[in-house]
């Protein structure tokens, strides 16, 4: 995975009338290109008569008010300058680009979620500043990863580990997108640079179960035989065990906890407690909301103080 740099810089808080302009095509350069080097620019290329860009731009202007003076919005109409949306190949609206440097370094066409341009501004503002301004970054790097966004994610963590490298959110964070694009290999690297002080936090124990229940389902018989072993002979634990692991892996986490508690409740002791240091296990891996954890605990606990 290609992770992108962003630079670190900052500035005053600035008037409303400096953050969102109405451009034109001799003012792009000064407004766009220049005012760039300074912050991100969002260049919104819209029309009076387009319907979407009516919904789109009070987002843009709401979300880059909140940056304070980070972030600016150019809006630029297509129909007063189209040579201008020519020449920077606008071809559907509302069409947006996001410069920064003096470069155009992201787009999107359309309408899009806030916390969608909220994300693009985050990556190219990057960490900077107090520890709240990182805090935000940080959340936005969770939010990716929380919605499948590895490769935003990726870049929003490796960009905090630029100004700290033992941020340990960061590190977490960049394990589990290696988790989760399933890179064993990079994942473990990157827990390794985890301060030794730090690794009882939740999300290190975590990405530690989620690995190893990777490599025990790497392990495992075929689920189709292991189904046909368990009706054979409903008390083959081992079977009921590889299953449960297997369950996991693919994501089917209730029928994995059930395969588990049926052992723990024919046998507790089988395998030294093999069982119930899965299910520990599972738990840890899926966090303490995940509802299979919720539910799985409750269940556990019937089993053990009944």
């Amino acid at each position: 995975m290609d992770f992108g740099s962003m630079k670190i810089g900052g500035q005053g808080a600035a008037s409303d009338k400096d953050v969102i302009k109405a451009g034109t095509a001799s003012s792009f350069m000064k407004d766009v290109v220049e005012a760039s080097r300074d912050a991100v620019v969002l260049v919104d290329f819209w029309a009076p008569w387009c319907g979407p860009c009516k919904q789109l731009t009070p987002v843009l202007e709401k979300v880059v008010r909140s940056y304070g003076g980070k972030a600016r919005l150019v809006k630029i109409n297509i129909d007063e300058h189209p040579a201008l949306a020519t020449q920077l190949r606008v071809q559907s609206i509302p069409m947006v680009y996001a410069f920064r440097d003096g470069r155009a370094l992201d787009a999107f066409v359309g309408v899009q979620p806030e916390a969608a341009i909220r994300q693009i501004i985050d990556r190219l503002v990057g960490p900077e500043g107090p520890d709240g301004d990182l805090e935000a970054v940080l959340v936005t790097g969770e939010e990716a990863l929380e919605s499948g966004d590895f490769a935003g994610a990726a870049e929003v963590f490796a960009a905090v580990l630029e100004v700290d490298q033992q941020n340990v959110r960061a590190l977490l964070g960049l394990a589990k997108v290696y988790v989760g694009t399933g890179d064993a290999v990079r994942a473990r690297e990157t827990l390794e640079l985890v301060p030794p002080d730090q690794r009882r936090n939740p999300g290190y124990t975590a990405i530690q179960a989620l690995l190893e229940l990777a490599s025990k389902a790497q392990t495992v018989d075929n689920s189709v035989e292991l189904e046909a072993r368990l009706i054979a002979d409903p008390a083959d634990h081992q079977a009921r065990f590889d299953l449960a692991v297997a369950l996991a892996a693919r994501g089917q986490k209730s029928a994995a906890v059930d395969h588990l508690l049926e052992i723990f409740r024919r046998e507790r002791m089988w395998n030294d407690e093999a069982a119930r240091k899965q299910l520990v296990q599972l738990f840890d891996a899926w966090g303490p909301k995940d509802e299979a954890t919720l539910d799985g605990r409750r269940k556990l606990s019937s089993l053990l103080f009944r």
